[in-house]
């Protein structure tokens, strides 16, 4: 029986036709994902986007758009009396040059390319999210 909902807020940070992608262990499985996390308590999407650019990646995002919200019904794949809602941003890094891995659940950070032929992602909804990025930027 679904009894909470999680919100997940993201930001797709796209440069040269790449995106930062964020590689983690969760619930002992590993994961490649979008930075972002859960939206807190008495805390607007912005505010948590520009929370969790500074705790996991010690970096100030200007957020450019609105890029997705997730239109589906979802159950999560670690919790399941927990619906996900999840939504999208497109976000500029204000300066890579203060970027740092403060997360220890984080093993690494990569630029992967957007033209790629494949989808990489494991997460159903971030699957969607990069199909779209493809149509936006290439």
């Amino acid at each position: 029986m679904i009894d909470k909902i999680n919100i997940r807020v993201y930001g797709c940070a796209v440069k040269d036709k790449k995106v930062l992608t964020l590689f983690e262990e969760y619930a002992g499985e590993p994961l490649m994902k979008f930075p972002g996390g859960g939206l807190e308590y008495g805390e607007g999407t912005l505010e948590c986007l520009h929370r969790e650019f500074d705790e996991e990646l010690n970096v100030k995002v200007e957020i450019m758009e609105h890029f997705y919200t997730q239109e589906d019904f979802l159950v999560s794949r670690f919790r399941e009396n927990e619906q996900l809602l999840t939504i999208y941003y497109i976000v500029n890094i204000v300066d890579e040059k203060e970027f740092l891995i403060l997360d220890p659940c984080i093993e690494k950070t990569e630029w992967i390319d957007i033209d790629r032929p494949d989808n990489p992602f494991p997460l159903p909804i971030d699957k969607i999210v990069f199909d779209k990025l493809k149509e936006k930027f290439l």
